[in-house]
């Protein structure tokens, strides 16, 4: 067949209910996190029971960070899950990321294997770096054209005129992130392999190869692929249109263009275990040499009672968007629920400390209108009697919130055609114009050279990028 479709999923960050019970503990990780800790047995069953009902696609891959803190309970109910997926004819592959390994002392992983108790933790068996590639060498490396040993990446074909080369990084768990020299010269053979055979490679790898947002890279460089700009040169030089990431739980498509015109697109997923979790489904057509992405969420969690509410309802007050809807609010009118829903995720000692500010800068936020904001920002004479109408009629707390919500998702909601875009555009112009006038070198700092407040803004307010996050078709020739 000229057509290869796979299902893709990221960050699965799978907890074992063997390795907590209800309390602060697992309740904090979970708000630290800032992903669904508890429901994750849920959530991946769930997407596994809708992969196993799509009859027509043979194919699944996961992306790394597949269990949350490289705990073997974990593993080992994660892989029963891979093996519920081959039982059902899929064919799967795996790739391993720091979650997945505890880390050795020598390196700069810092996760190991704990169970949470009611009152803290208590360690358990861990997977070390060096055990992953024969725990998983069933799902990938056994059926592989080539497997580079030391970082355990490896080459598949997956159908017709397709290869998948799956990129396991073999760098320090924190610092580097990527392949050594000779994991990069591996990675040089196979792609030009796959070039004498007449195939088009697709690339797979955990961590990002371009960053959701210009900040990204500035404030984070470290959590991007080790020797990311090495491998921009390798894939622009050699036609490689398409890498597929996760690592950053964000919902993002991004382009990179050369100084020669040569170019490749990032396809980076939402976490999994997210409150708007998706998979990607990808088709690519060999005789047309297109690659075409969907993504696909859940409405319901199969296996846990919800008490009625989606699946997105019911996660979402877990997610740092949902949390923040609740603790602003909270902080104007019951500020002993405020500092119990807090806990773990804000610092208790300050917030008692400045209780009367808190408490009186939630108040002004939950009061104040985009009117104010587009006066604030100059913006204001230059809007229409109809668009001043509008302003006066939203709150700026339902701004920010809209603008949260889709921080993980992707799609910015706010177009440069939209009143709160434009009278957020003027206040952060106007924050430019300060910050150059008064020097202030505390936010200088953390603008990316020749960047600006205003260009960092506009990553969060739409999407300037591929105008869709969610899906995209890619010319692979």
């Amino acid at each position: 067949m000229a057509v290869t479709s796979f299902y893709l999923l990221t960050d699965s960050h799978y907890v074992s209910k063997k390795n907590w019970v209800e309390g602060k503990p697992i309740t904090f990780r979970e708000r630290s996190d800032q992903i669904a800790l508890k429901a994750t047995p849920e959530i991946l069953d769930t997407f596994i029971d809708k992969i196993i009902a799509d009859s027509e696609t043979d194919t699944v891959l996961f992306t790394g960070d597949n269990v949350n803190n490289c705990d073997m309970n974990s593993h080992y109910e994660f892989r029963e899950r891979l093996e519920r997926l081959v039982n059902a004819g899929k064919k799967v592959y795996v790739i391993y990321a720091t979650h997945d390994y505890s880390g050795s002392g020598e390196d700069n992983n810092w996760f190991s294997g704990c169970r949470y108790t009611e009152t803290g933790t208590e360690p358990v068996e861990s997977m070390e770096k060096g055990g992953l590639y024969e725990f998983y060498c069933d799902y990938g490396p056994k059926q592989a054209l080539s497997v580079h040993r030391e970082s355990g990446s490896y080459s598949v074909k997956l159908g017709d005129r397709v290869r998948l080369i799956a990129i396991v990084d073999n760098g320090d768990g924190g610092g580097y992130c990527g392949l050594f020299e000779d994991g990069v010269e591996w990675l040089k053979n196979e792609i030009k392999a796959a070039e004498n055979d007449g195939d088009y490679v697709l690339l797979a790898t955990h961590h990002p190869v371009l960053p959701p947002w210009e900040i990204y890279r500035h404030v984070a460089d470290h959590e991007m692929y080790g020797g990311y700009r090495e491998l921009w040169k390798i894939m622009c030089e050699n036609g490689v249109r398409v890498i597929f990431t996760g690592h950053t739980h964000i919902q993002n498509i991004r382009k990179y263009t050369d100084d020669y015109g040569n170019w490749f697109v990032d396809v980076s997923t939402v976490a999994l275990a997210n409150s708007a979790g998706k998979m990607r489904k990808v088709t690519v057509d060999a005789e047309s040499g297109s690659c075409n992405v969907i993504s696909i969420g859940i409405d319901k969690l199969n296996g846990l009672d919800t008490g009625g509410l989606s699946a997105y309802e019911y996660l979402y007050p877990l997610n740092f968007p949902g949390i923040w809807e609740k603790l602003i609010p909270l902080a104007a009118s019951d500020y002993d629920e405020f500092l119990d829903l807090a806990e773990g995720y804000l610092p208790d000692d300050k917030l008692r400390k400045y209780k009367a500010l808190v408490k009186l800068a939630s108040k002004k936020a939950i009061k104040m209108k985009m009117s104010t904001v587009a006066k604030l920002g100059k913006s204001w004479r230059a809007m229409s009697p109809t668009q001043k109408q509008q302003l006066k009629s939203i709150k700026l707390t339902d701004t920010v919130f809209e603008i949260l919500r889709h921080i993980f998702t992707g799609n910015a909601p706010f177009t440069p055609d939209t009143v709160e875009y434009k009278a957020l555009d003027g206040l952060i112009a106007r924050a430019d114009r300060l910050v150059e006038r008064f020097n202030i070198k505390q936010v200088k700092k953390i603008i990316p050279e020749g960047s600006s407040l205003r260009e960092i803004a506009q990553d969060f307010l739409y999407n300037s990028r591929t105008g869709n996050d969610d899906e995209i078709q890619i010319s692979l020739k």
